[in-house]
């Protein structure tokens, strides 16, 4: 895992690509890559290709970054890891490539491109971000992984295309504009993150999952997605329920048995839900020593967030790990506010990038590099308690009620005070003919949002929503759904939006922030593949979420870490408001709203005074924060 940086100076241009240039892009991001470091510039300068390493597979100093193939015809910078790089190794062996590393997993997308183009995207499989730079061609190949697991950010300006695995990175140019994006902005307070291809930032793009990019010299860009997972599922109709079961345990178990691969210490983080319990007992098969585990908690009570320290406990012992706990304060959270927001870049809005950036440490801090993570099965196997909910009223959604009797319970809800609730969005939504859900996770609704808004930004914005940002989501998912129902399109939606911009970000974010690298096998894409093939009805089969992954897993984790209540990865917020942490949003919002044009300050104010809407507090607070550190210039103490 590493971070990678690089530029393409267009043709015509006067830019230079220069060994400092890249350099100090590069090394904003030592955090990334602390192992070692490189940078290529072609003698032409204009191209340049920077990385900073940490080092996984193959340490040795034949994998250093950047690398070309035996003529130096192609050139690549990489982020990731390849699973499956031994069986590609061997399979390009037999076509006649030879290999200067020993196992290094990078020489292996070289020599594959050489063989199939850029069509060897479609026999990785892993976590990946990289650049290819194509000397004959003259052209440069960025590539994002199928399910978003890494970042990729880009930027065209003054005759020049930058790329990065991070934004700080990108800033390093000093002719790179710091703006906000209204647009991105607007969507951001729907979402809690902003949707791909756009950054908070005016002009930096990220790309989105599954897509790559082709850039050529007159700086023409050409993005086409390479991935969906809709291409790739074979309905499991004809299935029995055991079947089922039964080749759900063998794609997990293949997924962790991959994920590890490395020449370097592997443990797991564990919370004591069926996931990341699963993950630990499966990654534990037929180690010769212990597998280490993480689990976060909080030193004392609070109503809104429970430890789950007993859960972990109970699935460590069962799985035989050495186990290691933390317990966090507010203490700690106020300290790491600051460095919370430079790490993440843009605002990502879930108070879960705190505890996350706590036990990538505690991980690190004990000895291990990587460590696997167990997000995505809540969204493929519906788990979360509120999906149930929203299942059934996508379901009554879909009755044959006139529209004039939906539009009349929007004004009915309007006349009783409840004009801002999530009930009256999803009517309405109904009423206009949209799902009612857009996203698995949503912060303010359409009518708080446009109160929140500038009167200039609500001038400008009205009449639109942020379906605009999921509608193409919705599309393809029209297109070529082989099962349309509630249950396959939240996961679809959340496959594109909210997994890789917001969860799968925040993890990439904070591990990354202790050089730890995190390994998703939920998100395997095979696994992904099979699981979306699997009937909306055996997902819930009787009313109970998630009810294939429980009957697979059953016998292999204790029954009472399957059986218990679903609880999230969560944050005491709602306490913490009452304290610094409610002065700190307070002040921060202030001052945003006094210096810029974004919010109506007596709205945001109103929000504030609301101690029930704690979430809407730290969507706030984190805007506010990334406004001052990366517009303002005020630099924090990280």
């Amino acid at each position: 895992m590493c971070g990678i940086v690089g530029a393409l100076a267009f043709k015509g241009s006067s830019f230079e690509v220069t060994e400092p240039y890249l350099v100090a892009m590069r090394d904003a991001m030592v955090h990334r890559g602390p192992d070692g470091c490189g940078v290529w510039v072609a003698p032409d300068r204009r191209l340049g290709l920077g990385h900073r390493r940490l080092a996984i597979i193959d340490l040795s100093e034949a994998a250093l970054q950047p690398m070309s193939n035996e003529d130096d015809t192609v050139w690549i910078t990489f982020n990731g890891e390849i699973y499956n790089h031994l069986e590609l190794r061997a399979e390009l062996l037999a076509l006649g490539h030879r290999f200067k590393t020993d196992h290094a997993d990078t020489e292996v997308i070289l020599h594959g491109f050489e063989e199939w183009g850029i069509d060897v995207l479609g026999k990785l499989r892993g976590m990946y971000a990289f650049a290819l730079w194509d000397t004959r061609e003259r052209t440069l190949w960025l590539a994002r992984d199928r399910l978003g697991v890494k970042p990729l950010y880009y930027s065209a300006h003054n005759g020049r295309l930058t790329f990065a695995s991070e934004i700080k990175a990108l800033l390093r140019d000093p002719q790179q504009k710091r703006a906000v994006n209204e647009e991105a902005f607007f969507h951001y307070l729907s979402y809690l993150t902003t949707p791909a291809p756009e950054t908070l930032f005016e002009g930096i793009r990220k790309i989105p999952c599954g897509c790559v990019l082709k850039v050529d010299e007159r700086g023409e860009i050409f993005e086409r997605r390479y991935w969906d997972v809709w291409d790739h599922t074979e309905p499991l109709t004809g299935a029995t329920e055991e079947e089922v079961c039964e080749r759900l345990l063998c794609e997990l178990r293949e997924a962790v048995t991959l994920r590890k691969i490395a020449d370097v210490p592997v443990g797991c983080f564990l919370s004591g839900g069926i996931d990341s319990s699963t993950n630990a007992q499966l990654f534990g098969e037929g180690e010769g020593g212990r597998v280490k585990t993480f689990t976060i908690g909080y030193d004392g009570q609070y109503g809104s967030y429970q430890n789950e320290l007993e859960y972990a406990r109970i699935a460590s012992q069962h799985a035989g790990t050495e186990h290691h706990e933390l317990l966090l304060t507010i203490d700690d959270l106020m300290r790491f506010l600051p460095k919370m927001i430079h790490l993440q870049d843009e605002p990502i809005a879930d108070p879960v990038c705190f505890p996350l950036y706590a036990v990538s440490k505690l991980a690190r801090d004990n000895g291990v590099v990587v460590c696997q993570v167990g997000e995505g099965a809540d969204e493929l196997f519906c788990g979360y308690k509120r999906w149930g909910v929203l299942v059934k009223l996508a379901q009554m959604s879909g009755w044959p009620v006139p529209r004039v009797f939906r539009q009349a319970m929007v004004g009915l809800l309007d006349l009783v005070g409840k004009r801002e609730t999530a009930p009256r969005e999803w009517v309405r939504r109904s009423a206009d003919g949209l799902p009612i859900v857009w996203s698995g996770t949503e912060a303010f609704t359409s009518t708080g949002k446009d109160a929140l808004l500038s009167p200039r930004l609500r001038k400008e914005w009205k009449g639109r929503s942020s379906w605009e940002a999921v509608k193409p989501t919705w599309d393809r998912y029209q297109e070529k759904a082989w099962e349309k129902s509630p249950q396959n399109w939240m996961a679809y939606a959340d496959l594109n939006l909210r997994l890789p911009e917001l969860l799968l970000m925040r993890v990439d974010k904070m591990s990354m922030g202790v050089s730890l690298e995190a390994r998703v096998p939920f998100l395997d894409h095979k696994f992904v593949e099979f699981a979306m093939s699997i009937p909306s009805a055996l997902k819930t089969k009787g009313g109970q979420l998630k009810y294939p992954l429980r009957q697979a897993v059953r016998g292999v984790i204790p029954d009472a870490l399957i059986d218990r209540a679903k609880q999230g990865f969560g944050v005491p917020v709602y306490e913490w408001l009452f304290d610094r942490l409610g002065e700190r949003a307070r002040r921060e919002t202030d001052a945003l709203c006094a210096n810029s044009d974004l919010f109506d300050a007596d709205a945001v104010r109103k929000v504030l005074n609301s101690p029930s809407k704690g979430n809407d507090h730290w969507v706030l607070l984190n805007v506010a924060m990334w406004w001052r550190h990366n517009l303002c210039g005020e630099s924090f103490d990280v």
